[in-house]
């Protein structure tokens, strides 16, 4: 799977995390793991700092569901964050 790949990929998931239940939510989450750390294939700063901003964001996103705390206002963070990474990969 192409880094662009990955990057549209955790996009769409995240999208449907907002249509979730919060254990749904963590369950989508944390398939996400393996995508977000990347493959090891060098790429553009940018788009490794893109990769990295995703996942911070997707684990605080997933730290806040996994502790029962208000997640609504991490989604979009964490969705702003793919959506650079997928723009940047392209």
């Amino acid at each position: 799977m192409s880094e662009g790949e990955m990057a549209q990929r955790v996009l769409q998931s995240l999208q449907q995390t907002e249509l979730a239940d919060s254990k749904a939510a963590l369950e989508i989450l944390n398939g996400l793991v393996g995508l977000v750390t990347g493959d090891g294939t060098p790429h553009s700063f940018e788009v490794d700092e893109a990769r990295a901003s995703t996942f911070m964001a997707v684990c605080e996103y997933a730290k806040a569901l996994h502790r029962g705390l208000p997640a609504d206002e991490l989604r979009p963070a964490a969705i702003a964050a793919a959506a650079k990474w997928s723009a940047l990969a392209r």
